[in-house]
């Protein structure tokens, strides 16, 4: 447990310039201009304050705390001002101004875009990808990005069509994964195809009504190779234009009576059963 720096005046006014400027990056067209998102709570600021962006500079440009906050977290305080954030101590009003939660943790960091160009993804020769094409709820993108990240993907691609990477809701529901793994955005998704394939990726799409099964192709044997997945909208799935350029539509199987699995589950049975093929290929 740490000690708050009393040093620090205390930001008391939810007018203040510091506290508009940070609570403007609650809309998307704000934090396109400024180039800038909120990440909240312990654990999405202790992985911002640790990470550097593909530019290399730190994350974190800013940190608001309460005094409370500031004490029990002591070491993330130290490593956000280490990592050269303005640490800015608040009240609970600030706080809750800035704050896009309905509880809020006492941290909010605000942050550097973290994305990386696609042309560099496809450089690192990438064995396992999410690609979320269509994906348009905060909330499953941040959880398939978690789901990414725990399997051990290499990266993750939003197409032009999906939502927003730095939504609030999708940067609280990844629980820090958006500062694990290289993720491009804006990538239209025959683009991401085309690159994937280029790059020697076989491209799977995920669809409850796909042709093959999850369970016949690791039978057969044939997901040891670097795969990318697209996963598409939990309502509509994938369009049949995207599903057409996939190498190939794999659908989960349904062993018991459930109507299907929602998007994030069925990311996560994907991308580990890929993870498996590929590490008991690796061991032979």
């Amino acid at each position: 447990m740490g000690t708050a720096d009393q040093a620090t005046p205390e930001l008391i006014s939810p007018r203040s310039p510091r506290v508009a400027a940070a609570r403007r990056l609650a809309k998307r067209n704000f934090r396109g201009k400024d180039r800038l998102f909120l990440a909240e709570g312990p654990q999405a600021v202790r992985e911002a304050a640790g990470h550097r962006g593909p530019d290399g500079r730190p994350t974190l440009v800013e940190l608001f705390t309460t005094v409370e906050a500031a004490e029990r977290y002591g070491e993330i305080i130290a490593a956000a001002r280490a990592s050269g954030a303005r640490v800015h101590h608040a009240s609970a009003d600030v706080l809750a101004e800035v704050s896009q939660t309905v509880t809020p943790q006492g941290l909010v960091g605000v942050c550097r875009f973290l994305d990386s160009p696609f042309e560099q993804i496809l450089a690192a020769r990438p064995k396992l990808v999410a690609v979320l094409a269509h994906v348009r709820d905060p909330g499953n993108a941040g959880t398939v990005l978690r789901c990414a990240d725990a399997a051990g993907a290499d990266a993750v691609v939003l197409t032009d069509a999906s939502v927003d990477l730095y939504n609030p809701k999708s940067v609280r529901a990844s629980v820090g994964s958006h500062f694990h793994l290289p993720v491009a955005v804006g990538v239209p998704v025959e683009q991401a195809v085309r690159g994937l394939r280029t790059a020697g990726v076989r491209v799977l799409a995920a669809d409850g009504a796909g042709e093959d099964d999850l369970d016949d192709q690791l039978d057969a044997g044939s997901m040891g190779g670097p795969t990318a997945w697209i996963f598409g909208n939990e309502a509509w799935g994938l369009p049949e234009e995207t599903r057409a350029l996939a190498d190939a539509v794999v659908r989960v199987p349904i062993h018991g009576r459930a109507e299907s699995l929602n998007l994030a589950t069925a990311a996560a049975v994907c991308l580990y059963a890929s993870a498996r093929a590929q590490r008991a290929g690796r061991a032979r």
